[in-house]
């Protein structure tokens, strides 16, 4: 785990992340507290001959986008702007569409480029409108949310979601750049924030023990948005996601890790027609997941606690109400992550390390499900 005094270079600049890709440097994390320095990072990509495309959503565009505007006008040839509905049912193939048909109006090529600013909606949906189009053009991702700054935003994952089936198009198609701007995070109501340490906390639950404790030395400083605390939290959990994705770019072994709590937490979030948000979901499946890990020995009732606290001080549900295991269990089996008619489930054996388990059943999902039903909670933190 690093600490502020490892990653600064200097009062106002914090050292870059270098994502490699095949072992080749591919794109720079750059993690700020405003956007003055995206325009020199623009410059890095030389595209002042080239037209930039910036998708945003209803909820970001009137915040950030002519700020963005404004800095990107004086780096390249030209700029266009389209702007999505806020929420997850945007992530579809209409909006495909119409990002598609402003690309082809508008003579974009090959050469040219797509600035997603917002959420992991726009992330992925501009990510896989980069990936396809043309058989492949540049993006860059500009994540607004504490979600999409530690997890969507790297690792070049894209994907919309078909019908009532998340991300089940996609494709793997890596950014240009990432650049995190914390001061974005003030605009979020406490909810969407905090749905963010979802994702968060499982990073330290597989990978870094002394990280997972130091979210709960420090929760009251993350919760209140301390711009120093978040740059450092959020350092830490890129440089979990940078290793992960590097070691694994296509996901065919040790990136499946990142999915701890997610096979719980997509069924729950389908069953719910995404009414609740992503984070909140993956805190649930987190909390089943661990229910497993414990009913099969491998890690102590003790590390369960730890867990739930984790993420009940974020506000964070740990409670499943109004949803029958079975109905879960059912909906699991549709998960993309399946493989040969069994479910990769990602269960840890001690807090800092996950693996992968084929061998759990719908019995044991059904005990862990109940269990995490009984308890005096109600789902999900206030707006």
């Amino acid at each position: 785990m690093y600490n502020k005094n490892e990653i600064w270079l200097d009062e106002n600049h914090v050292k870059p992340i270098t994502v490699n890709y095949e072992n080749k440097p591919c794109y720079d994390i750059i993690i700020s507290d405003s956007f003055e320095g995206f325009g020199l990072q623009l410059e890095t990509l030389n595209i002042s001959e080239r037209k930039l495309c910036i998708v945003s959503d209803s909820n970001v565009s009137p915040l950030y986008l002519d700020e963005i505007l404004s800095i990107t006008k004086s780096k390249s040839k030209s700029v266009i702007s389209v702007t999505i509905p806020a929420g997850e049912e945007s992530k579809n193939l209409d909006n495909v569409n119409k990002i598609y048909e402003e690309l082809i109006i508008n003579k974009f090529d090959r050469n040219d480029l797509l600035i997603a600013l917002g959420g992991g909606v726009v992330g992925d949906l501009t990510g896989f409108c980069a990936a396809t189009f043309l058989r492949g053009i540049k993006f860059i991702q500009v994540p607004t949310t504490l979600l999409s700054q530690v997890d969507s935003s790297i690792g070049g994952k894209t994907g919309v979601d078909f019908k009532a089936y998340k991300n089940m198009v996609g494709a793997f198609h890596q950014p240009s750049l990432v650049y995190i701007n914390v001061s974005t995070l003030n605009s979020l109501p406490r909810r969407v924030f905090l749905s963010g340490m979802g994702e968060i906390i499982k990073h330290g639950i597989i990978k870094d023990k002394e990280y997972f404790y130091s979210l709960l030395t420090n929760a009251e400083k993350i919760v209140n948005r301390d711009t120093n605390e978040l740059i450092e939290m959020i350092y830490n959990s890129c440089i979990i996601k940078k290793l992960v994705v590097e070691s694994d770019p296509k996901e065919a072994g040790e990136r499946a890790l990142l999915n701890f709590g997610h096979t719980i937490g997509h069924a729950i979030e389908k069953l719910y027609n995404f009414k609740y948000l992503h984070g909140e979901c993956v805190a649930l499946g987190m909390v089943v997941a661990s229910r497993i890990s414990k009913n099969k020995g491998f890690i102590s009732e003790n590390e369960v606690n730890a867990i739930i606290k984790s993420i009940s001080v974020f506000e964070l549900p740990i409670q499943i109400t109004d949803l029958k295991a079975e109905k879960i269990i059912e909906v699991t089996k549709n998960d993309k992550k399946m493989d040969k008619d069994k479910i990769k489930f990602i269960l840890m054996d001690k807090i800092g390390h996950a693996f992968i388990d084929t061998s759990i059943n719908d019995e044991d999902m059904k005990k862990a499900i109940l269990e995490t039903s009984d308890f005096d909670q109600v789902f999900g933190a206030a707006d």
